[in-house]
């Protein structure tokens, strides 16, 4: 059988609903697919891969648990195994586990280094909404944003380095790039149970 070096939107979903069960990394892919889609459509690059990167990127963690050093090598593998050889998916996937120990991908293109970015946001995003009285994203500011994101304490574990890296590489002010952000979340928030 040939490989495809193409997916499609409904192909990625099927993929997603075949090896993503738990809820919040469920919440966690889509937001981090709507917002690589409005970086994509800020940027002028083909949206629909983009947000397909943001889908898959986390596929394999109900597979593999606490074993982070499986950590998107084994996506890549899902994806092998489906039939699937597309390399520029594969290296962004791969890249957005820059720095967890005994892994040795790095970021390198500006697909790479957003698609990092824009999942660590969602993080910070999430953790903020869930403080608010009303556990709801509408109405999130960016300037209260930007006082947690300066606090390294709250939502320790985002990688802060990861969005000021992607905002860079997406020629942007970390403020504009944490409103396209809260903007492309807040058009799923239904969905995530944030409305």
């Amino acid at each position: 059988m040939e490989q495809k070096t193409h997916i499609s939107y409904d192909e990625a979903g099927m993929l997603f609903d075949k090896y993503l069960k738990t809820g919040y990394l469920r919440h966690h892919s889509r937001e981090t697919e709507v917002i690589m889609r409005a970086l994509a459509l800020q940027l002028g690059e083909d949206a629909e891969f983009w947000g397909i990167c943001g889908l898959l990127h986390d596929l394999d963690l109900d597979e593999i648990g606490d074993d982070m050093q499986r950590h998107g090598t084994h996506t890549v593998e899902l994806l092998k195994a489906a039939n699937y050889n597309i390399p520029e998916l594969f290296n962004a996937i791969l890249a957005h586990v820059e720095g967890i120990p005994g892994l040795s991908y790095r970021r390198s293109s500006r697909l790479e280094y957003i698609l990092a970015g824009a999942e660590n946001i969602t993080g910070l995003i999430t953790a903020y909404v869930i403080l608010r009285p009303d556990k709801k994203i509408a109405g999130t500011k960016v300037s209260s944003l930007m006082k947690k994101f300066k606090s390294p304490a709250f939502a320790a574990k985002v990688n802060r380095d990861f969005i000021r890296d992607a905002a860079l590489h997406a020629g942007m002010e970390l403020t504009q790039f944490m409103e396209i952000a809260v903007s492309a979340m807040e058009g799923i928030a239904g969905e995530t149970g944030m409305a």
